[in-house]
């Protein structure tokens, strides 16, 4: 999958852009808060049908605007050509069509443009609570595999209604609370052993990238805890019922699930430095993209770098541009404020490229020889 052309109308702080981009790959250069990420959110929009920094859509509408407009004009890697709009007013409710077609639900669109970002934001994948890993997992499993994201849903929605439940004064009925512990048993068991899969698979991968990013200076790890391990999901949360009325939520079930990441022995969010840090999760996003192009539709997805190579030193960001200049990836988006870093990159680029820059929330290609 490529993004041919970006046409963006009030979003956050870009007033209007139409851009045409390279298959291969385009580099954004602009000084911090100029608006490159907003840039990379907007295509990351058209993937999730949503914002990767800001959950709120309506604070996504420009300062002093109603409206913002994204339209995506795609290429399959079969060549067909794919349209994605989505507008949103505010205070109406987002329209998402695909083709003119508009969604009945967002979450149908969920896999049909493939999309792998590298942001700071990632830190949280490891200084942040279990929530954060548990997202990344659903983040990937959702765009190739439907049954998880169906199952996700359902145990969301089973989660909340027994929480509410759980926090009433009046003591639960048996027969109600009941039927909202068997759908988050049952949903729950489905995304338990999906995931499971998926990072079994998944960890070999990870720790090969790793490896070529570090040229083999440590060893990492990455495990997978659920106490759907421990036995029958239901036993667990209706065993838990007294204890969770006392708390007034849910103890036990996969929205307690988490990823072990460690360096040697012990955690990298206790050990690691802000170099390998850094290291292991552009190695968790490489794996993604990966993981992804075997699976599923086998679409390559669209990879968003932004701003990742501060805290490397010169021979990792070596052996990154190395891999994301190489064959096996498909088109790339790429944000510095350095224009040393990505000449680096361009350097190694075999094929076309496009360099934009982005100035106080404009957006203009620049044009150089031999581009």
């Amino acid at each position: 999958m490529w993004l041919k052309r970006l046409s963006i109308l009030n979003y956050k702080n870009l007033e209007q852009a139409e851009l045409d981009f390279s298959r291969k790959m385009n580099c954004i250069i602009g000084k911090n808060g100029m608006g490159k990420t907003n840039l990379m959110d907007a295509v990351y929009y058209l993937s999730f049908c949503k914002s990767a920094t800001n959950p709120v859509d309506s604070h996504n509408i420009r300062h002093g605007q109603e409206f913002f407009v994204l339209q995506g004009s795609y290429e399959t890697d079969g060549g067909e050509p794919e349209e994605v709009y989505c507008g949103l007013k505010f205070r109406q409710k987002k329209k998402f069509k695909r083709n003119k077609k508009e969604y009945a639900r967002f979450s149908d669109h969920i896999g049909l443009i493939p999309l792998v970002m590298v942001s700071p934001a990632d830190s949280l994948l490891i200084s942040g609570g279990s929530e954060e890993r548990r997202k990344f997992m659903d983040v990937v499993i959702s765009q190739f595999d439907r049954e998880y994201l169906d199952a996700l849903i359902r145990y969301s929605k089973a989660l909340v209604q027994r929480n509410t439940l759980l926090k009433a004064e009046d003591e639960p009925e048996e027969e109600l609370i009941s039927v909202w512990e068997e759908m988050m048993a049952a949903s729950g068991e489905t995304v338990y052993a999906k995931r499971r899969a998926f990072v079994d698979e998944f960890i070999p991968i990870f720790q090969s990238y790793y490896s070529h990013i570090s040229q083999d200076q440590e060893r990492v790890s990455l495990a997978y805890e659920s106490c759907a391990a421990q036995g029958s999901l239901l036993e667990q949360i209706r065993g838990s019922r007294r204890r969770d009325r006392i708390m007034g939520f849910s103890l036990k079930g996969i929205h307690k699930d988490d990823l072990v990441m460690k360096i040697g022995d012990f955690p990298i969010k206790r050990e690691g430095s802000q170099g390998q840090n850094k290291t292991y999760l552009i190695a968790l996003k490489l794996a993604q993209f990966e993981f992804l192009k075997r699976t599923g539709s086998r679409t390559t997805p669209l990879v968003l770098l932004d701003d990742i190579f501060d805290k490397l030193d010169a021979s990792r960001v070596e052996q990154i541009v190395k891999l994301v200049a190489g064959d096996s990836f498909g088109q790339i988006f790429v944000t510095d404020t350095n224009r040393d870093h990505l000449d680096k990159i361009l350097r190694k680029i075999d094929g076309d490229y496009k360099l934009f820059e982005v100035d106080n929330g404009a957006v203009a290609e620049r044009k150089e020889e031999g581009a």
